[in-house]
């Protein structure tokens, strides 16, 4: 019997619907006639709150609201996560996400992903996309480290000898001795990031989402993963990057966009907008023009 990936608890997660307007080939890797593009017009994301429709508390919710509440078409009080989001990246763009917690940078990069849809807007990603947005993302507790590796390059496509290279490259990388025979369940948080790490870059993406949780870890964990990290950068053709690491962002960033509230407070240059973003330099801010 085929297996259904969507049958994996947190699946959807890993493998984002191909949502809005994507490349049918979005999902497979090593599809080059797939133009890569990432093209956001005016999107708008909310997140309902339940049971939030009580009149007194309604009204003590707006009233300690900061902007960010709303109310939708079903009469719902929802958080404006995102709103009048516009810009576009090709091949050979380097995008950073700054802004305080709760600026919708994971958000975005969730959007992005397909994991959110927008309920205004536009968005077309075309291209390979590999997101490592969420250490347990895909991840079903109750199989091994092996198991998981292998259903990862099933839902790839990937041949039998391109999964059995994949096991033997996450294996060397992950360093979980015979702990990859046991369920994920019964792994450490150290455990469960390498063995993310080493699933997430085990695939070249044309297009890569990526939140800082990948810096968690040990010093000799961070130190091996920075080159695995950095050959994965340099092979995407997009990156889109949050982080709160000024040194990160500067590094391999070629613009950057700085979210207040669920809004873009700034996009342009990485020096000026990260001076403006931290108030160490001019407010001024060299804009760049969607394309």
């Amino acid at each position: 019997m085929p297996l259904d990936v969507r049958a994996i608890p947190g699946a959807w997660l890993a493998y984002p619907r191909l949502a809005y307007r994507r490349s049918a080939s979005a999902r497979v890797a090593g599809h080059p006639g797939v133009k890569t593009l990432i093209k956001a017009e005016g999107l708008c994301v909310d997140f309902p709150i339940y049971h939030g429709g009580g009149r007194s508390l309604k009204k003590a919710v707006f009233a300690a609201a900061s902007g960010r509440l709303g109310e939708d078409q079903q009469h719902r009080v929802v958080v404006q996560a995102l709103r009048d989001i516009s810009f576009t990246l090709r091949p050979g763009d380097r995008l950073g996400l700054v802004g305080g917690n709760g600026a919708g940078k994971t958000t975005l990069l969730r959007t992005l992903a397909g994991i959110y849809e927008p309920i205004i807007g536009k968005l077309q990603v075309d291209g390979v996309i590999g997101s490592l947005l969420d250490v347990n993302a895909g991840m079903n507790p109750e199989l091994s480290g092996r198991e998981n590796i292998m259903l990862r390059g099933l839902y790839n496509q990937m041949s039998r000898a391109q999964i059995a290279a994949m096991v033997d490259d996450v294996s060397d990388f992950a360093e979980l001795g015979e702990f990859m025979e046991l369920p994920v369940r019964l792994y450490s948080s150290g455990m469960g990031i390498r063995l993310a790490f080493g699933m997430a870059t085990a695939i070249r993406p044309q297009i890569l989402l990526m939140d800082e949780w990948f810096l968690a870890g040990d010093a000799a964990f961070l130190d091996k993963a920075r080159a695995r990290m950095e050959s994965l950068v340099k092979a995407a053709e997009i990156l889109v990057l949050s982080s709160h690491i000024e040194s990160i962002v500067l590094e391999w960033a070629t613009r950057v966009i700085w979210l207040d509230s669920g809004r873009i407070r700034a996009d342009g240059v990485p020096q000026e907008v990260l001076h403006s973003y931290l108030g160490t330099g001019p407010v001024e801010v060299v804009a760049v023009e969607p394309s």
